[in-house]
């Protein structure tokens, strides 16, 4: 590795890991949501070959977003992680959405409303490998979430912005402890009960991809390879000048190596070119609500690592889905064990002959 790689690499993990405050405007600051936690011992899980080494990056469209594909959206919805309170949580909600939109890819759009995954179980029991409010990563979750087995859907444990160390909001009166009740439960007038058998999903293999090891122009084609291969990614990004972005289309090109500390976690979901001057930049979707940016969308300039967006990315695949569930009575009792079904992924080697050749 080059000596200014390794120098940037050691300035990024001092300035990453400790956690500190990072000063926005005189008035307001932006706390480091990106930390790795010392849980968190393996970063990478796999054996299948990568997108890249079968896609040639002269083969990629111009343009590709999986937010419109021939018409059609594969994406979850956007998320705001500060509601009802303030959570750091923006590393759960981009490696959550980003793996919730590829078992959505998997599925091709059919089998009934969207799949979306229970971040507050993450902060609920993925405390000393994922995360917290206070921060966390993308593939600490996905360590997380293969260790443990399962991750269940939204509907069961809905998010709160709590963590075991929240003091914001009402969360000092919160229960976050790991339990069967904090990690699917549903509730009558009578009180609320764990449920034992839910709907849930798992991960197969997950990892990362990184200027640092890759190079500029590289790690762009093998990200823009992953995502159009399996689906979004997720990805580190410096949050400071994202707080008062505007949207309207306007494409971030801030390149300064000061500019590159990632701080933040978000989703990048496709990318499309400049037809002014011919640039590509990453669509990228945040987790700050449809109010802020472009409906929770920001447009970053590709292949610069601009802001630090190309510094920190990871993918994780889905190993099994619930496409079927145990049907219960409303209170969560006597769910038939014999009807659950699930759908196995895999890797779509014939979808993207297709795409490539129809664009």
């Amino acid at each position: 590795m080059p000596l200014q790689s390794l120098l940037f690499l050691s300035i990024v993990l001092s300035t990453v890991i400790q956690g500190q405050e990072t000063e926005v405007a005189p008035a307001q600051s932006f706390r480091n949501e990106f930390q790795i936690l010392e849980g968190h011992t393996k970063r990478e899980a796999y054996k299948s070959p990568l997108p890249y080494t079968y896609i040639d990056p002269n083969d990629l469209p111009d343009a590709f977003h999986w937010g419109d594909v021939h018409g059609v959206s594969y994406l979850t919805h956007s998320l705001n992680q500060h509601i009802p309170q303030y959570c750091g949580s923006c590393w759960a909600h981009g490696a959550l959405s980003s793996l919730a939109d590829r078992i959505n890819i998997a599925r091709n759009g059919t089998g009934g409303d969207q799949i979306n995954l229970s971040v507050q179980y993450i902060l609920n029991c993925g405390g000393s490998v994922a995360g917290s409010c206070h921060g966390g990563s993308a593939t600490g979750v996905y360590e997380f979430i293969q260790r443990q087995g399962f991750v269940p859907y939204d509907t069961c444990m809905p998010y709160l912005a709590c963590s075991s160390e929240s003091r914001e909001g009402f969360c000092k009166s919160v229960d976050t402890t790991c339990t069967p009740m904090n990690t699917c439960r549903t509730c009558t007038r009578k009180g609320c009960r764990a449920l034992e058998r839910f709907p849930n999903a798992t991960i197969a293999e997950y990892g990362t991809y990184s200027y640092v090891t890759d190079g500029f122009g590289a790690v762009a084609n093998k990200i823009k390879a992953e995502i159009y291969a399996r689906g979004p990614v997720a990805a580190g990004v410096n949050a400071e000048p994202l707080v008062n972005y505007k949207g309207n289309g306007e494409i971030i090109r801030e390149t300064s190596i000061f500019k590159m500390l990632v701080n933040h976690i978000v989703s990048i979901v496709g990318w499309g070119m400049d037809p002014e001057t011919g640039d590509q930049y990453w669509i990228v979707r945040n987790s700050w609500g449809a109010y802020w940016g472009n409906m929770g969308y920001f447009n970053i300039l590709m292949g610069h690592n601009a802001l630090g967006i190309e510094l920190e990315v990871s993918w994780a695949t889905p190993g099994t889905f619930t496409t079927k569930n145990y049907p219960c009575h409303v209170d969560g009792s006597d769910c038939d064990a014999g009807h659950m079904e699930w759908q196995t992924y895999e890797d779509p080697f014939v979808q993207i002959g297709r795409r490539l050749r129809h664009g």
